[in-house]
């Protein structure tokens, strides 16, 4: 078994990332809102607790600086290449900067997937 984890940069792409895993064969996906080192320590730097005026960003629209963090875990181990294909699809060249972060791992042990899971 394999367990993928994506790191979405671009939030806006999550229903096409997550029809697209779904079609290259995973059976479903957990989606965790998350944020990187950068962009907390670019955030730390901006001073907004003293305002001599309202700042405009407070009549503008947010923009979401959330990532998401998705992941599944395969059965199948020839669907990883797939899965991998489809997230490509969606985000573009995983080697290009603000596409995300894909990691592919081992699973030795699962508890609670399903109840026959157990110590596969």
């Amino acid at each position: 078994m394999k367990l993928i984890l994506f790191v979405l940069h671009d939030p806006r792409r999550l229903g096409e990332l997550l029809n697209a895993w779904k079609e290259a064969g995973a059976s479903g996906a957990t989606v965790l809102f998350s944020t990187g080192m950068g962009r907390i320590r670019q955030e730390a730097n901006l001073r907004e607790d003293i305002p001599l005026m309202p700042s405009l960003e407070v009549f503008m629209p947010k923009v979401e600086r959330l990532s998401r963090t998705v992941f599944t875990v395969l059965e199948d181990e020839t669907v990883v290449d797939k899965i991998i294909a489809a997230t490509e699809g969606v985000v573009g060249d995983l080697c290009e900067p603000d596409r995300g972060l894909l990691i592919v791992m081992p699973v030795d042990r699962i508890y609670g997937l399903r109840s026959d899971d157990r110590n596969k």
